[in-house]
């Protein structure tokens, strides 16, 4: 392999010194030493062991901010609550995302796991996400894999609860989510944060719609919980512009390229046996233009028809009948 590519994988590798992934980079550079690549395999080791030593930085302050129980608050008309929790073992959390939001995300993370750290410093970590994309390309598998990987519960706002269609009960029910979580360190997820947030200049909207963004302006201008708040979107145009200034970070979710397309779909395909003839060019090609959600749905209806079919491997004939079966959602 490349050096410079080799390097930029292993600035890559996070986790402790017991993990599969670490063990596997240890024997590449035991295996670089021996083909006599020393100074290769001194920058290796090097950036490997730095990156266990942040890893379990970050996990020694993760367990001292650990929450407690909370009790979640209901509207007063139906006593429904107004998010409902998502337990850990149903999070998605491995994701393959472009380098730069993967960054980004990353960076969420860390800056909550060392927001003691920035606090001694007059600093607050990122703690309002606004996360924007078409469909399908993992804005709301981003926030559960920031709860998963942080730790922290999952709550995800019921529009359906929050949404009244009697006067004053919409901002009254946003009110009382808000000042019902403040203290518990938790991440809130509005998915399709628009129903909530439409622009005040859409004339055809009710008055009442207006006050509660109006409301939710306010919210947000004053949140300080103890968690991570993240609203998605597909269409942010509809979005009240004066929101975007109430977030710390605005993160665009794209669609998936190539090269993301291949890995996406061979991680999706890992514990499958998959045939050397594949012609992993001509597969990914006519998938350039879909989203993560559509690539990872080709991948396991290719690998059911194999199955099925009882073949030993997965095979070119597999991936280009899962490809024409779901061609009508091309772009």
């Amino acid at each position: 392999m490349n050096q410079d590519l080799m390097l930029r994988l292993f600035r890559s590798i996070e986790g402790d010194k017991d993990d599969d992934v670490v063990k596997v980079a240890s024997l590449i550079i035991d295996d670089e030493m021996k083909k006599g690549h020393t100074k290769l395999a001194g920058k290796l080791k090097f950036i490997l062991e730095k990156n266990i030593e942040s890893t379990q930085s970050f996990h020694g302050e993760l367990r001292r901010i650990l929450p407690s129980g909370i009790t979640i608050p209901k509207d007063k008309r139906n006593n429904l609550p107004l998010a409902i929790p998502i337990d850990r073992d149903e999070l998605r959390h491995e994701m393959v995302l472009p380098f730069e939001t993967e960054d980004k995300i990353r960076r969420i993370e860390k800056e909550f796991a060392a927001k003691e750290r920035l606090a001694n410093h007059g600093l607050k970590y990122r703690q309002k996400i606004l996360i924007y994309g078409a469909p399908g390309c993992g804005k709301s598998m981003s926030a559960e894999r920031i709860a998963w990987n942080l730790g922290l519960p999952f709550l995800k706002v019921r529009f359906d609860v929050i949404i009244s269609s009697f006067l004053g009960e919409t901002a009254t029910n946003l009110s009382n989510l808000f000042d019902g979580i403040k203290n518990y360190p938790c991440v809130l997820l509005f998915d399709e944060f628009d129903m909530v947030g439409k622009t005040r200049a859409n004339s055809q909207d009710v008055g009442e719609m207006h006050r509660v963004v109006n409301i939710l302006l306010t919210l947000l201008e004053e949140y300080n919980s103890e968690g991570i708040l993240i609203a998605t979107t597909n269409i942010e145009n509809a979005l009240d512009e004066a929101l975007f200034r109430r977030f710390d970070d605005i993160i665009e979710m794209p669609k998936p390229t190539k090269d993301e397309i291949l890995r996406l779909t061979k991680k999706t395909l890992v514990s499958i046996e998959k045939s050397n003839d594949i012609n992993w060019d001509t597969v990914v090609d006519k998938m350039i233009g879909f989203n993560s959600a559509i690539v990872v749905k080709i991948a396991n209806d290719a690998a059911k028809i194999a199955v099925i079919a009882n073949e030993k491997t997965l095979q070119q004939k597999h991936l280009e009948k899962a490809l024409s079966e779901n061609m009508l959602y091309q772009k």
